[in-house]
């Protein structure tokens, strides 16, 4: 399960990002996943609570936004909705087509909760 080492990796720099801010504690979480990117759901979600457990985002709301895959046909230029890596074009029936998106896997924000100054 590659999700796992995705969701630690997500934690660190998360941290590093928040820690650089002088945050106490990250409120809130937002990702952006593409559909194409190989990442499960389910197994996203199983990881990501075990993930965070004593991190700073253990107490974090998580916000989700799935991309939807889209591509463009190499031989008509189509562009469509693509629901795998390796759809056939709906207009000329071709299989290579370029990822135009749906691959994404970014942190589009985080909500951190200033530390106190004395």
């Amino acid at each position: 399960m590659h999700e796992l080492s995705i969701v630690l990796h997500i934690i660190d720099i998360a941290e590093n990002e928040a820690q650089k801010a002088g945050a106490a504690t990250i409120s809130e979480i937002e990702l952006a996943i593409g559909k194409l990117s190989t990442i499960e759901p389910a197994a996203f979600d199983f990881a990501w609570k075990q993930g965070v457990k004593n991190s700073m985002l253990e107490q974090a709301g998580r916000i989700t936004n799935y991309i939807d895959g889209k591509g463009r046909c190499n031989l008509c230029e189509t562009e469509f909705l693509m629901e795998t890596l390796h759809q056939p074009c709906p207009e000329c029936g071709e299989f290579f087509s370029e990822i135009l998106e749906g691959k994404e896997l970014q942190i589009k924000s985080l909500r951190i909760e200033e530390k106190i100054k004395n």
